[in-house]
């Protein structure tokens, strides 16, 4: 059973989850954070209820970790040892088999069980000012089973996140994982950048409505976080932006060549596929 739980990294992932859990759960929960006075903001507003010290590390059930790849890795080979054997760990990194490689020879060595996580959540500010309690609300999480972590903890932690209000769990390979969100997200982020590049950006006032805004959400974005997930996912990126810079071809060519036709049927294509997917 969980009962003490730890997370590590108080941005807006972090610092919701732990909001998450002090607002649906009756656990006691800890944290993390490189700057300490954010943890130290967490704890004042009752969020948490201390630090991750060496004795609350070798109590906890359950670690969730939000920090950037790399880092989540450096602090996992640092502080893996200071958890009990039987500890759970989540990860939030957006990229799941660089971090599988990396983190699951860690937890057989030590004892614990790692799963890759990712929750389909966010917004485009960051930072546990940012943070909520719903954040999460009917989103899916992503579970990553990996050779140290048997079923009946990837249960748990499933049977865990649903408490947190998450509308669907999803069970996939992690290579599933990093193709998908190649799709789903990181393209998104990328085409979302290019876009806003455009010269005519500069003039959209009083020219932008819904459209406008839903395709450049994104490109608010944290560009050192996201360096470093698309070179983690590089070959799975490319192959989609290849993908739809051919698309964008097709419908460039037939505007530039007034091909009605042509133009109708790419349009009616896209249209059908949506209506078809939701």
């Amino acid at each position: 059973m969980i009962r003490n739980v730890v997370i590590v990294g108080l941005g807006l992932m972090g610092g919701s989850m732990a909001k998450a859990v002090r607002a649906y759960t009756d656990c006691k929960i800890y944290g993390w954070n490189r700057t300490r006075a954010v943890a130290e903001e967490a704890i004042r507003e009752g969020t948490l209820d201390g630090f991750a010290e060496d004795d609350v590390l070798a109590q906890t059930d359950l670690l969730v970790i939000s920090l950037y790849p790399q880092s989540t890795i450096d602090w996992l080979a640092e502080h893996m040892s200071k958890l009990k054997p039987g500890c759970l760990i989540v990860d939030f990194v957006g990229v799941k088999q660089c971090m599988v490689d990396a983190i699951t020879p860690l937890a057989k060595q030590y004892g614990v069980h790692y799963i890759g996580g990712h929750p389909m959540a966010g917004k485009e500010f960051s930072g546990f000012a940012y943070a909520e309690a719903s954040l999460f609300q009917n989103a899916s999480m992503i579970l990553v089973q990996t050779e140290s972590s048997p079923l009946w903890a990837v249960d748990e932690v499933e049977g865990f996140f649903d408490q947190l209000g998450f509308g669907r769990v999803v069970r996939c390979s992690a290579e599933q994982h990093d193709h998908m969100i190649a799709f789903t997200s990181q393209l998104c982020h990328v085409v979302s950048s290019a876009y806003i590049k455009s010269p005519e950006a500069l003039k959209h006032n009083g020219y932008s409505a819904g459209s406008y805004k839903d395709l450049t959400r994104v490109a608010k974005l944290n560009e050192d976080m996201w360096t470093e997930l698309f070179l983690l996912n590089r070959e799975p990126l490319v192959q989609e932006i290849d993908e739809i810079i051919k698309h964008l071809t097709d419908y460039r060519d037939a505007i530039r060549d007034g091909e009605t036709e042509r133009l109708r049927n790419l349009l009616r294509d896209g249209r059908m596929i949506k209506e078809s997917i939701g």
